[in-house]
């Protein structure tokens, strides 16, 4: 009886492994695999979040990994956040978050013939105040073979909302010369006053540097004004120069910081001068790392966060004084690490010294304190995703919550799952964010569109 039992189940486990090898999906609207012995541990009924998190709304929109990146609108008067929905169809949505206890789909907006379309999509939102006027950068990534290879963003006017009547899309950029769209994007306010866009050029040793004021009134190249070169990457080799890019101001030295993670791994570049870029230091040769995915600084700009996105690894934390102040060539050492769990890996994130706010994929939003950065500690989370471990494939824990964003004005945190959709949280304690309050210059991923930088000498009112 005990053999009988035992060449059942490794039948089972042998036609399990069938099924799954076996089982093949469309890269355009991808679907679970089969259900396999993995990790997965499912939390108690009232166990999936910490109590110092509360859940104040979710919306289930999307799918099967079928939401990506988030966008999130700083000023309490307009209270719109930006939904990639990437795979087919592919668009985005705006949930409207004016009580977030009571979060909704304001509108949706969607490619046209969306079936002719292969690849991921949309991805990369971020949102420009420049001249009163509200944009929407919403960057794209279309495979060969399909429709709109070569478009790498659409621009809209989202100055008329809540009124969605009034949204209008202002321009197309299209690259044929280095098709495959861009993948990620970050906005800036630079110490000249200008309002910036840059991002990744598929298959390129660069990033671009977009002025949106020039964008949208016609400019040549789109309003091309710069590159930050990849020092690491070369225009031929496969893939992207870099991943995603933070763009910040130094008060110290006066200098608009460019933080890049890619080929090879992470770049500091003084970008003040938008034509002339200059490296200032590189964390590289870290072992178990080879590329960049994500690098984040606090706001003294001294540590940073740092992601290679791989099955088990951990966030790093890296001091980059060293390099900054020429003792040495390249940071190849992290200072600390942090994950949520060993088996699984953590995703894109935002820092509010001395918390960062982490997109942890399957084990959901999590928040971690690094004010001591060789002692991180977790202090907050809840598990917006819900199911199987490598649920996309074996090896593979990218699925759950992609991105969380911060409101500084009240603290509010929402957070863009790929399968369960849109959540908006709070954290007991956390009621906004000020680096001035403690005691570091009032820098983030959230600018100010009407004053410029925190402790930039020329600050450029433009409203």
């Amino acid at each position: 009886m005990i053999r009988k039992a035992s060449l059942i189940v490794a039948a089972s486990a042998f036609l399990g492994a069938v099924s799954l090898s076996a089982q093949v999906q469309n890269p355009n609207n991808p679907g679970p695999f089969t259900s396999y012995a993995g990790h997965t541990t499912y939390p108690a009924p009232g166990a999936r979040g910490s109590s110092n998190m509360k859940v104040l709304s979710h919306v289930p929109v999307g799918g099967f990994l079928h939401v990506s990146d988030i966008e999130l609108e700083q000023e309490l008067s307009r209270p719109y956040v930006y939904l990639d929905r990437r795979f087919q169809p592919s668009g985005f949505d705006i949930i409207n978050i004016k009580d977030p206890s009571k979060a909704y789909v304001m509108y949706s907006w969607r490619i046209e013939n969306p079936e002719l379309h292969l690849g991921s999509g949309a991805l990369g939102p971020m949102y420009v105040k420049t001249k009163g006027r509200y944009y929407f950068f919403q960057t794209f990534q279309f495979g060969s073979g399909g429709a709109d290879y070569d478009l790498a963003a659409i621009v809209f006017d989202m100055t008329g909302l809540p009124d969605t009547t009034k949204i209008k899309e202002v321009v197309r950029i299209r690259l044929p010369e280095t098709p495959g769209g861009f993948h990620e994007n970050f906005s800036y306010k630079h110490s000249s006053g200008a309002a910036l866009v840059f991002t990744d050029v598929t298959g390129r040793a660069w990033q671009n540097i977009y002025d949106v004021d020039k964008l949208v009134a016609g400019a040549p190249n789109y309003g091309l004004v710069g590159r930050v070169p990849n020092p690491s990457a070369t225009d031929s080799a496969a893939g992207r120069g870099y991943h995603d890019s933070y763009v910040g101001f130094d008060p110290a030295t006066q200098q608009d910081r460019f933080y890049g993670a890619g080929a090879g791994g992470y770049y500091v570049y003084d970008v003040t001068d938008l034509q002339n870029p200059k490296l200032l230091t590189s964390v590289t040769g870290l072992a178990g790392m080879t590329n960049g995915h994500t690098f984040t600084p606090e706001p003294t700009g001294r540590y940073a966060v740092i992601e290679s996105e791989y099955m088990y690894a951990p966030l790093r934390i890296v001091d980059l004084k060293p390099g900054l102040d020429g003792t040495v060539k390249t940071i190849s050492r992290p200072i600390g690490a942090w994950t949520a769990d060993w088996r699984d890996l953590a995703h894109n994130h935002e820092v509010r010294w001395p918390y960062v706010f982490v997109g942890a994929y399957e084990d959901g939003l999590q928040v971690f304190n690094m004010m001591d950065p060789t002692n991180p500690y977790t202090v907050g989370y809840y598990r917006t995703y819900d199911g199987p471990h490598e649920s996309r494939q074996p090896n593979n824990a990218n699925n759950g919550a992609w991105q969380a964003e911060v409101r500084n004005a009240d603290g509010l945190i929402v957070v863009a799952d790929m399968s369960t959709g849109f959540w908006a949280l709070k954290m007991d304690g956390f009621d906004g964010w000020n680096g001035h309050q403690w005691g570091v210059p009032n820098t983030s991923s959230a600018q100010d569109w009407d004053n410029g930088p925190d402790g930039a000498k020329k600050v450029q009112k433009v409203s």
